[in-house]
């Protein structure tokens, strides 16, 4: 409407004020509302034309959004393991920390193999002690077998300078009876220290092995038991939180709330535009936004990045060809805003709705290029008629509450 009147202003009238003071016509007798087509159909269809081009170039270099908004995450608070809760740490819209418990499910099982792990564990460190005391009584078995083999060695070595001295104290079944008491001994030494190298490498192989599969176990174990309670992934607000002592949930069918981070959905708003503003839109320009949650508020923004792709051509491997003459709803551009100066968006609550606007500039052209006179003269055009859409945001905005809670019945 205001771009009518405008082009009006420069069509309409001039036609008017041509009949009535140049032809001498005057509402009423030559022009009235069955002659008015005829009388002013000069006016009236420089007006059309003129209004619609104007609208034209207005929507397309000044482009306009109704489905703005800031969008924020969500987590849902599900447990690793299915199982009864047995204590609850938080209630529902209350602030919570990362790291923070929520609540705990029941843990007889896992306590259970913590302790069995400990078990095990105490059994492989006394397995060490025994084993150690193995080793002094094999260092002890070796000492003795050693004192026997030179015994034996000395009664032989004694026997055998006998019998070559000619003695007849000596006897030749006695030597034949300490050689196999020294070939006894020396496999008794054998043995024991073959015993001895077995002792020593349970301390240092087999029973550290055995530690470290227990302390493994006791780890995997100590997990399990971490998993029955349910924490905080982020710094965030409880919500839909009713969680009770012995209500059951699982990780796939009974969630126990949503937890909304309190870092997201601030600061930064999502538009939908047109695809015919693909080819407008770029990072740097600056526009307008204005959300329901803070009516008659219009905060500067400026466009920080443009989605390169339109969601509505995603495809999904499956089973069937995809028809794309099924595809009727056109995709949008999605436009990343943020807001101009710092601190201006805090009230907004994620989620808002809100419109915006984005505005072309031809400033640094119309400065710094050697434009021609139609060329400049059409930028110009351009930049002012970004008011009429300014101040189209801010009459809407006025009328936000209105048509809320007064024609829409809320």
């Amino acid at each position: 409407m205001i771009e009518t009147m405008l082009c009006a202003l420069i069509t309409v009238l001039p036609d008017y004020l041509f009949r009535r003071f140049v032809q001498g016509k005057r509402i009423g007798h030559e022009i009235t509302l069955f002659t008015m087509w005829y009388e002013l159909r000069w006016g009236l269809t420089t007006c059309a034309i003129l209004a619609l081009t104007v609208i034209t170039t207005l929507f397309y270099f000044h482009p306009a959004s109704k489905t703005a908004a800031s969008y924020f995450r969500t987590v849902t608070i599900l447990p690793q393991l299915g199982g009864r809760v047995s204590e609850v740490f938080v209630k529902n819209n209350q602030l919570v920390t990362a790291g923070q418990p929520i609540f705990r499910i029941e843990d007889f099982s896992q306590t259970a193999q913590v302790q069995a792990a400990n078990a095990q564990i105490a059994q492989v460190q006394a397995s060490l002690k025994v084993a150690e005391t193995d080793l002094a009584e094999a260092d002890a078995g070796i000492a003795g077998a050693k004192a026997a083999l030179a015994q034996s060695l000395e009664d032989l070595e004694r026997n055998t300078t006998l019998r070559d001295e000619g003695s007849s104290a000596v006897r030749l079944a006695e030597i034949d009876r300490l050689e196999n008491l020294v070939a006894e001994r020396e496999a008794q030494v054998v043995a024991a220290e073959a015993k001895r190298a077995a002792v020593e490498q349970q301390i240092e192989e087999l029973i550290p092995a055995q530690l470290a599969s227990a302390i493994a176990q006791l780890d995997a174990a100590q997990t399990e038991l971490d998993k029955t309670v349910i924490l905080a992934g982020v710094t965030g607000r409880v919500e839909q939180f009713s969680l009770q002592v012995g209500d059951y949930v699982s990780p796939l069918l009974r969630p126990a709330g949503i937890l909304v981070p309190s870092h997201t959905g601030h600061d930064r708003f999502q538009a939908a535009f047109n695809q015919l503003s693909a080819q407008v839109i770029k990072p740097g320009m600056i526009g307008e936004l204005g959300c329901m949650t803070k009516p008659f508020t219009v905060i500067p923004t400026v466009v920080v990045e443009v989605q390169d792709v339109i969601p509505s051509g995603q495809i999904r491997p499956s089973d069937e060809l995809r028809d794309v003459q099924t595809n009727n709803q056109p995709g949008s551009i999605l436009v990343y805003v943020e807001p101009l100066y710092k601190g201006m968006a805090d009230d907004i609550l994620p989620g808002s709705n809100c419109l915006a606007n984005v505005y072309t500039d031809n400033h640094e052209r119309l400065e710094y290029e050697d434009l021609g006179f139609w060329e400049a003269a059409f930028l110009h055009v351009v930049d002012t008629i970004g008011v009429v859409h300014a101040a189209g945001l801010r009459l809407r905005l006025i009328l936000m509450p209105v048509n809320t809670l007064v024609l829409t019945g809320h």
